[in-house]
């Protein structure tokens, strides 16, 4: 185990095919927290990974500790190659790493999206990994990343029971990506709830080592109908925000017109796709999707990516399966209904 904790983790941009390897932001701190704190103290490692002390950790690293080291110089956004020609507000006044991550963006210019009705959309700037729930799709992960039923909530049952052998993609936002997520599709919120939990990290070696992580953490689940007038046509969508280390909040923030009057999530909510729905606060985190059997179709060259023999990922290794992610932009197409 050791020796696979220093193993490289790659991925494949799609805009340009490129094989990447990721920069893991402070892998060493969570290689220490989900191997010796984790084995050695329980009671320690489940401390780190609570609500408070993850505020606190947020705090220290994206408010006070590194805000006057960034003022006047734009060291951190040159390191991570953010595009300050995307963001809404002026290089100067991202002055901190939590304005930073909390940035808006033209992406009514910089990230177009496919109006054809029936596209399914990324809901975040993130790495992408597709997977299905039926045991006979050549597509099926076996709680590795989540238990699926554990992940809607174990008492919602007709949730449960509507989803059963359907098909999911999980997008994993790194600490340098644009933090606000996006609806994937047209249609009407039927369901909307919280679910308290850990704030495990995102990071490739924590997801690895702890089991299932993505179902133990806090996270805000959205059931959309899309089988209604200005639908997609697809059924049920749920969309799963899930929290991480060092992230304080999910912060719903649904707007129509670029982020102007956002307006609280509620049951009965049309909601237009590649409209932005929500913030994470500062750090990594992740997105979830859900769909009903049998009703989409993930894009191909994401289904090609992610069975690659050639690229060296943590999950692939580790999981034993072909699970390569591929870089996607918000509001790009990553699924189609199936007509």
């Amino acid at each position: 185990m050791m020796q696979n904790r220093k193993i490289i983790h790659q991925y494949i941009e799609r805009s340009t095919g490129r094989v990447c390897t990721e920069a893991l932001y402070y892998n060493k701190i969570v290689n220490f927290l989900y191997s010796t704190v984790r084995e050695n103290s329980s009671f320690l490692f489940q401390a780190i990974t609570s609500k408070r002390m993850s505020s606190v950790l947020g705090y220290l690293n994206y408010d006070l500790m590194l805000g006057s080291r960034l003022s006047g110089n734009m060291q951190f956004l040159k390191k991570t190659g953010i595009d300050l020609s995307e963001c809404l507000e002026k290089p100067e006044k991202l002055d901190s790493l939590r304005k930073i991550f909390e940035r808006k963006i033209c992406y009514w210019n910089c990230r177009p999206m496919e109006e054809r009705v029936g596209a399914i959309v990324s809901p975040a700037d993130s790495k992408v990994i597709c997977g299905s729930l039926d045991d006979s799709s050549l597509l099926f992960v076996k709680e590795k990343f989540f238990s699926w039923t554990e992940l809607l909530g174990l008492n919602k049952h007709e949730w449960l029971a509507k989803f059963t052998h359907g098909d999911f993609a999980i997008f994993r936002l790194t600490p340098e990506k644009y933090h606000y997520n996006h609806v994937p599709v047209y249609g009407v919120v039927v369901d909307f709830y919280t679910i308290d939990g850990s704030y495990h990290s995102c990071n490739p070696n924590a997801v690895v080592q702890l089991v299932t992580p993505y179902s133990k953490n806090k996270r805000v689940v959205t059931i959309i109908d899309t089988n209604c007038n200005g639908g997609e046509g697809i059924g049920l969508v749920a969309m799963i925000e899930v929290v991480a280390l060092m992230i304080g909040d999910i912060k719903q923030t649904y707007s129509e017109v670029n982020y102007s009057n956002p307006i609280d999530m509620n049951i009965g909510l049309f909601l237009k796709k590649g409209c932005p729905k929500s913030l994470f606060r500062p750090g990594s985190s992740t997105v979830i999707l859900l769909f009903q059997k049998n009703k989409i179709k993930f894009a191909q060259d994401i289904l090609e990516n992610q069975n690659r023999y050639d690229v060296i990922s943590r999950f692939s290794i580790d999981f034993n399966a072909k699970l390569v992610e591929t870089d996607v932009q918000v509001r790009s197409t990553i699924a189609n209904r199936i007509d």
